[in-house]
């Protein structure tokens, strides 16, 4: 897992810039197209995107990713293509141009093609030889300097994949049993029959509702650092917190005793993690099942940021979690990821929640803020979890 401190990298030529990449993503990109913004002399962002297919148009991709590092308060940047000659350069160039319409000064723009690097605006050959320059990441100062900071570049995002994909095996089948087990748990807890596959409290839709399905027509990209962005809380409508309170439910229609037994579940699993403990089998499961509550995912979203242990927290539960329950733990690892500047592991985390929960709209509204390259937004806040805000402060306890 990637430390999420910022390695301080110079990059002060083309063959620095070559070496960098890989760990601003956190994989050697290939058959790609990458756009690294710059503000002043610090760079602030990075976005990957897939090079489109042999005779399709680079345009909108290109502009896309033109407004992606447009959105983040750069006013420069480099363009890297990664492929043979035929399918970069007219997407290479085609991204200048979006990049200089927005504004952007475009400070080269480089092809990587089997170990060599080409500059497409250097026109100097001591420099910049129309054959390429050699390219060796292993004898790179950059990547020394990268790997000596705790930064990793996996060898490739199919890498980056595996790292969110289920576990199977023996720890498969103990999960399933424990799981098994959570479920009746729950029953007894709601007073509802257990569901051998019950993605939601009630059964059918996701927890947190329908949400617009599918994948969005937004171009998918891979981005570096990323932020939060305010959430719309849900509004029961006239009257429903009063009649869910009566009734003995949290706002939402959920039984209190859930959410109480959500949150201690949410706070064990949070202190085990931060003293280097791992989850037994039972405590995965009994978190994976209480998860599908959205008062109790809203609960553990409050508590996520960016830390190494949040991520590994999110990863672990992940890859643990039965098929049906993956939603939660997916987007949870997602938000953590994305808060830590990991957008590519936020991608691929949401990317398996996706294709299990195209609907599930919290998978839905991440996927397309990652995909427009939201920046940071400076709240340092969280989702609220009970009271209805939107975004809200964690207040600090007072000493005694």
């Amino acid at each position: 897992m990637n430390s999420t401190e910022s390695a301080r990298l110079s990059v002060r030529s083309p063959a620095d810039m070559v070496a960098a990449v890989p760990y601003l993503l956190g994989f050697h990109p290939a058959d790609s197209v990458v756009v690294v913004a710059v503000r002043g002399r610090r760079v602030v962002f990075a976005a990957r995107g897939d090079l489109p297919a042999p005779g399709a148009d680079p345009g909108p991709a290109a502009r896309h990713l033109a407004q992606v590092a447009a959105r983040q308060d750069a006013d420069a940047a480099t363009v890297v293509g990664y492929g043979p000659a035929a399918r970069v350069t007219g997407v290479v160039d085609a991204i200048g141009d979006a990049l200089t319409a927005t504004g952007l000064v475009v400070l080269d723009a480089l092809r990587v093609t089997e170990g060599r690097w080409f500059s497409y605006l250097c026109t100097e050959p001591s420099c910049c030889p129309p054959e390429g320059t050699p390219h060796d990441p292993a004898a790179s100062q950059v990547s020394a300097a990268a790997v000596f900071a705790g930064q990793v570049a996996l060898p490739d995002r199919a890498a980056l994949a595996a790292q969110v994909s289920p576990l199977d095996g023996p720890v498969r089948l103990a999960m399933r049993r424990a799981t098994g087990r959570a479920r009746i748990r729950l029953a007894a807890l709601t007073g509802r029959p257990p569901a051998p596959s019950d993605a939601s409290p009630a059964g059918g839709a996701p927890a947190d509702g329908p949400g617009p399905g599918g994948q969005s027509p937004v171009p998918a990209v891979d981005s570096g650092p990323g932020g939060q962005f305010p959430v719309p809380a849900v509004d029961p409508g006239p009257g429903g917190d009063a009649q869910a309170l009566a009734g003995g439910l949290v706002p939402g229609g959920e039984p209190r005793a859930v959410r109480t037994a959500g949150t201690a579940a949410v706070r064990a699993a949070f202190r085990r993690q931060r003293r280097g403990e791992r989850l037994d089998d039972d405590e995965a499961a009994w978190l994976t099942v209480l998860l599908t509550h959205v008062a109790v995912r809203d609960h553990a979203w409050s508590r996520t940021d960016g830390r190494d242990a949040d991520i590994s927290l999110w990863t672990d539960v992940l890859r643990r979690a039965e098929p049906d329950l993956i939603a939660a733990p997916g987007c949870l690892l997602a938000f953590a990821a994305w808060r830590s500047g990991h957008g590519a592991l936020a991608a691929v985390a949401l990317e398996r929640v996706l294709s299990a929960h195209p609907g599930y709209s919290l998978a839905v509204l991440l996927d397309e803020a990652l995909r427009r390259g939201v920046a940071p937004s400076g709240l340092d806040g969280r989702p609220g979890s009970g009271d209805g805000g939107v975004l809200r402060r964690r207040r600090r306890r007072p000493r005694r």
